[in-house]
């Protein structure tokens, strides 16, 4: 990788996921490739968590701006929807700063065999520690959070709400 290329991708690397501030598209693992041309124009590719996430508007709008900012004012942001993105994806540093931040931090996500993807219409059962008081004593409050890529749990414990980033 070029320095430019380099200076341009910690750049975008440092742009912030408007639905969970704490953590940056690097961390999340939405941030994918960031290429500059020859002619310094720069081409960012991101996979979005869900197919249909509402933010990557804001996502592509906040990239575009930060370059610019940087001084690149050539600046493309391409979609990738393959392959589908991951829980899995999210980084180390990620995950904790979501821990620090009060969420539950996914497990692994669900494997899956080639082909169709099964139609469930209730959730899987998950066994959670509460990330305030680390209580297992955690019930399900709704499957569908503030966003779609977390639900709200309550820990039976000390009553503390909490949102948990989802197995994708």
């Amino acid at each position: 990788m070029s320095a430019g290329e380099l200076r341009a991708r910690a750049v975008a690397a440092s742009v912030t996921d408007p639905e969970l501030p704490p953590l940056t598209l690097d961390d999340l693992g939405v941030l994918r490739e960031v290429t500059v041309d020859a002619d310094g124009s720069v081409l960012v590719t991101i996979t979005p968590t869900y197919s249909g996430c509402p933010a990557m508007a804001t996502m592509r709008d906040d990239l575009e701006h930060k370059l610019r900012q940087h001084g690149y004012n050539r600046v493309r942001i391409r979609t990738r929807l393959t392959p589908a993105w991951s829980s899995d994806w999210i980084s180390a540093e990620g995950r904790r700063k979501l821990s620090a931040a009060g969420y539950s931090v996914p497990g692994p996500a669900p494997r899956r065999a080639a082909g169709p993807v099964p139609l469930t219409l209730t959730p899987k059962p998950r066994a959670l520690i509460c990330p305030q008081c680390g209580s297992p004593n955690t019930v399900l409050h709704s499957e569908f959070g503030a966003t779609l890529c977390k639900a709200q749990y309550r820990c039976s414990d000390c009553l503390e709400p909490f949102d948990h980033v989802k197995e994708i």
